[in-house]
């Protein structure tokens, strides 16, 4: 197991997920991949870009995210194991699924909410849909 894919959602609970992804690339002397998966521009999904504050937000919290990724790797770095962190616009499921396959990731580590029987009859779970269409093993961290 030499690339380790740990997606991140920035909700509080990752560092469970960063130390579960350090203890097997510890063990297996794996690289750790921090995915962060952000929502894409409105203009990408057909909306407008609205105004300039709105895009000034956007950036900033994009920025924002992207300074945590870094921390974290280099954290990761510092206890001597190799890591890399990515923030990509897109859809989550399609672009952990994409990242993956690009990266030749041997393992992806999510975390997994409990939620109400309604919010998975509509929205559904992102670590149910990675499950379903990943061909790459998935390790689900429960989180809470």
């Amino acid at each position: 197991m030499k690339n380790i894919l740990v997606a991140i959602d920035f909700d509080e609970n990752e560092q469970l997920l960063i130390d579960k992804a350090f203890q097997l690339a510890e063990a297996f002397n794996s690289k750790i991949w921090l995915v962060h998966i952000a929502a894409p521009d409105p203009y990408f999904v057909g909306y407008d870009v609205g105004p300039q504050y709105i895009r000034d937000s956007r950036a900033s919290e994009l920025r924002k995210e992207h300074r945590l990724l870094q921390e974290y790797t280099a954290k990761l770095r510092e206890k001597e194991v190799s890591a890399e962190g990515l923030l990509i616009q897109g859809s989550t499921i399609e672009m952990v699924i994409e990242e993956s396959k690009k990266l030749n990731i041997d393992l992806i580590i999510v975390g997994h909410h409990e939620y109400t029987f309604i919010y998975k009859a509509f929205v559904g779970s992102v670590s149910e849909n990675i499950i379903k269409k990943s061909k790459i093993p998935v390790l689900i961290i429960p989180l809470e």
